[in-house]
């Protein structure tokens, strides 16, 4: 049964990978902007996530976008994104490929 759940995590993963900073030419699962998936055995997920700064300006439109997305998985029942900042986003975030997209490495 663990199959299906990681298999569903993957394809939320997907899915954020297609939504992108609309200021950093990188999606925000390699940004390092999503920090927890969790998926109940009733199909419902939450996603914690944050910003790279507090008054990014798609704080109140990002979360909604994440979440419709996210949404539009078939099996999935719920979908509940919590915006956080602790801890704040920091460039050591993101993963190798955002770096190296980024010139960073």
């Amino acid at each position: 049964m663990k199959e299906d759940y990681s298999s569903l995590e993957d394809r939320i993963i997907s899915i954020l990978k297609r939504i992108y900073d609309p200021e950093i030419p990188v999606d925000i699962y390699e940004l390092g902007l999503i920090y927890d998936i969790q998926i109940s055995h009733e199909n419902e997920v939450k996603i914690v996530m944050t910003l790279t700064t507090s008054n990014c300006p798609v704080a109140d439109s990002l979360p909604i976008k994440v979440k419709e997305e996210v949404e539009s998985i078939e099996e999935i029942k719920k979908v509940n994104v919590v915006l956080t900042f602790d801890p704040p986003w920091k460039r050591e975030f993101m993963s190798e490929e955002a770096r190296l997209e980024l010139g960073m490495l």
